[in-house]
């Protein structure tokens, strides 16, 4: 979250008012695809503006090291309450750093973070976490994801794309234009899947299903782009 937003997500939580954002299940296209980049055991995995995502769970459970960074305390603390697990708590600089097993969260905002409070970066995974941002944060967030980890980082990234009616389908089922325009400079962008699914606001439920499209991207970091 940029500062200017932290209040707003701050209050979300502790409202508990997260229906909108948190899924109560692991992501399935994270199961389905994740496999195929075939990562080694070990391997480091950062999940920023992670939330009390399960996916978190489920990477620790295919033998790698999570590290995910958090602005809120609430779902932080929601996260290790609900999954059972008895976390320990050390202070890092601006963050305070809560870890059990092979999952760590560091609580506070995503940038204030260096490469010294993250370490080695093996996969970025970001399921939400650019799309929850404004439109004219996400610039920043993504030269602030440049600066705190390596150059050829991979990045795992879902999104989920309205389709406009008077959008052509090529280009609806295409690599997002604002994410080329975001990552390109940085990274080699490959679409590894597209899924169209018809939904209903749950906020206007009475309007017709709108169409959208569920992608999931594969981002190499390129070493030559800094």
């Amino acid at each position: 979250m940029s500062s200017r937003d932290n209040p707003l997500w701050l209050r979300l939580w502790r409202d508990r008012r997260t229906d909108d954002f948190h899924q109560k299940t692991v992501n399935r296209y994270l199961a389905r695809f994740w496999p195929d980049l075939a990562r080694p055991l070990g391997s480091r995995v950062f999940v920023p503006l992670c939330g009390k995502s399960l996916d978190m769970i489920w990477l620790a459970e295919q033998g790698h090291e999570v590290i995910g960074v958090e602005l809120s305390p609430v779902a932080v603390r929601a996260f290790f309450q609900e999954n059972r697990l008895q976390p320990s708590r050390r202070r890092m600089g601006d963050f305070t750093l809560w870890e059990h097993g092979r999952i760590g969260i560091l609580c506070g905002d995503y940038f204030a973070l260096d490469k010294g409070d993250l370490g080695q970066i093996d996969t970025v995974y970001d399921r939400a976490a650019l799309t929850a941002l404004p439109e004219d944060i996400r610039r920043l967030y993504v030269a602030h994801l440049r600066r705190i980890v390596p150059a050829n980082t991979g990045v795992f990234l879902l999104t989920i794309e309205d389709a406009e009616e008077d959008l052509p389908l090529e280009q609806a089922l295409g690599v997002d234009e604002e994410l080329t325009a975001l990552y390109s400079e940085g990274f080699e962008i490959r679409l590894e899947h597209v899924e169209s699914v018809f939904e209903t606001d749950p906020q206007t439920p009475k309007c017709p299903p709108r169409r959208a499209e569920y992608k999931v991207y594969r981002l190499s970091g390129r070493a030559d782009a800094r």
